[in-house]
């Protein structure tokens, strides 16, 4: 999928055009946009920006209507079973989350490992009810952290001189 993804994008939007609409996707997000920019050799830090400002812009929409848009979802036919099975699943994280709120959503959002970030994050607090307010923050720290780890393992141990020359 992330191949198909990537020719298409390759084929029809410039790099940063890839790099912006990447950073959007759902499960893929900053994780995956960072990592494109880099095979496209852009600027670490075109690629960082780029990156948190296309990550950020669903994320205040899904903070005030991923709960009705979960509902919504279990309601289809085709989308119902995976629904639920998202839900099920982000849920059982919530216990972690709630106990250190802002913490919790914050290194459940930046620590890049799979069903992790802002899209799954911002769910989750839409689902525990966590007021935008409250969450938005912890989401966007977490969208940072996410971006410097992946800005840091995409361009390797050995090539971290680089990104500072």
């Amino acid at each position: 999928m992330i191949n198909t993804i990537f020719n298409f994008l390759v084929a029809h939007i410039s790099a940063y055009g890839a790099v912006f609409i990447v950073s959007m996707i759902p499960l893929i997000e900053l994780r995956g946009s960072v990592i494109v920019g880099t095979a496209f050799g852009l600027p670490w830090l075109n690629v960082l920006l780029l990156s948190i400002v296309g990550n950020m812009i669903p994320i205040p929409f899904i903070l005030i209507f991923g709960k009705k848009l979960i509902a919504w979802m279990k309601t289809l036919p085709m989308l119902s079973r995976l629904t639920h099975w998202y839900e099920k699943h982000l849920l059982s994280k919530s216990d972690t989350i709630q106990k250190v709120a802002f913490v919790g959503l914050w290194l459940f959002v930046g620590i890049p490992l799979p069903g992790t970030g802002a899209w799954s994050g911002s769910v989750i607090a839409s689902l525990l009810e966590v007021p935008p307010k409250k969450s938005f923050p912890a989401v966007l720290l977490g969208i940072l952290t996410a971006g410097i780890i992946m800005t840091v393992a995409s361009r390797g141990v050995v090539g971290l001189a680089h990104l500072f020359a």
